[in-house]
């Protein structure tokens, strides 16, 4: 019997960004080291606060936490023109999100700009923005198809410039940590690879409060005995400082909590710094330093503008 012939199928844009991310991140020497973390205390204050705010806003934002008191978890190795580390001055998160595009499911990439300055309200509200926005409405999909529709040789070129020569530009582009989880999924990554100096995984967590949480980090950029450390401080980290937020939050009136979702943010929005999606920033670089920002709001679909509006109790 003659065997059957199969089909072609063209590459998506979503498949060519992994695909461009793989090819670089397997050129860097990255090893993860894990450690079981005990969140049976928190589950109860998460669960009953209005935001309900999932599990990877909680990591993140404790880890970023820990990199304020330790700056080599900004840090990233440059190649050229000569060999060196860049440290920057924030964390920028760069969060795992699978999104349907054109047919078929994709990851996109999140960006969070300082978690650590941002309440859980803030972080949770932009990543449900994230999830829920058509693609072509959130700015940093936009680039990244755009980008992954170009032919190969310039796609590589822009990967290799961008990882490889400025560390601001790294660092707006593609962040300074990376937070991916199949936890919901009932898995556990065992070596997630990534561009990224440091990403933090985890697995699911277990009916005793049980999460196995790895970074995975860049040994040129730092050793493993200090990422152990930096592990045990995310985790008393979200015993303190998450831990006490969420019981904050709770004993604060839902209006208040409001205050901090995207559109109803009434504070100078230059004393925050603010994720790259829906919360208000300063509309031009060429303001007068003695004038205030006057704040660009980004216009929301009709199903985000009901989702901000349940939320804020209207």
């Amino acid at each position: 019997m003659r065997e059957p012939i199969g089909r072609t199928v063209p590459l998506s844009p979503t498949r060519r960004f992994v695909i461009d991310l793989v090819t670089q991140a397997s050129q860097i020497p990255t090893i993860p080291v894990g450690r079981v973390f005990d969140v049976a205390t928190l589950e109860p204050s998460r669960r009953a606060h209005p935001a309900r705010p999932s599990w990877s806003v909680l990591f993140m934002k404790a880890f970023a936490l820990v990199a304020v008191e330790h700056p080599a978890l900004r840090r990233a190795y440059l190649k050229y023109p000569v060999a060196r580390l860049y440290e920057h001055p924030q964390s920028i998160a760069s969060l795992a999100i699978e999104r349907e595009y054109q047919g078929e499911p994709g990851i996109f990439v999140g960006m969070f700009r300082a978690p650590e300055s941002q309440s859980l309200v803030q972080l949770q509200t932009a990543l449900e923005l994230y999830k829920t926005l058509p693609t072509d409405q959130v700015g940093v999909y936009r680039q990244m198809l755009r980008i992954s529709r170009l032919p190969g040789p310039a796609r590589r070129f822009l990967w290799w410039t961008t990882l490889n020569f400025s560390g601001f530009k790294r660092a707006k582009r593609l962040g300074t940590f990376g937070v991916t989880s199949y936890g919901s999924l009932g898995a556990e990554s065992l070596h997630p690879i990534s561009p990224l100096a440091v990403t933090l995984t985890y697995g699911p967590i277990d009916a005793q409060g049980r999460v196995m949480v790895k970074l995975v980090y860049d040994h040129r950029v730092m050793d493993g005995a200090f990422v152990a450390r930096r592990l045990r401080d995310v985790e008393d980290t979200l015993h303190a400082a998450i831990l006490r937020e969420l019981t904050e939050d709770l004993e604060r009136p839902q209006e208040e909590l409001a205050s901090g979702l995207p559109l109803t943010f009434a504070h100078d929005p230059a004393s925050l710094p603010t994720p790259h999606l829906a919360l208000p920033t300063p509309c031009d670089k060429t303001t007068p330093a003695n004038e205030s920002p006057t704040p660009r709001i980004t216009r929301l679909n009709p199903k985000t503008n009901e989702y901000l509006n349940r939320a804020a109790g209207r």
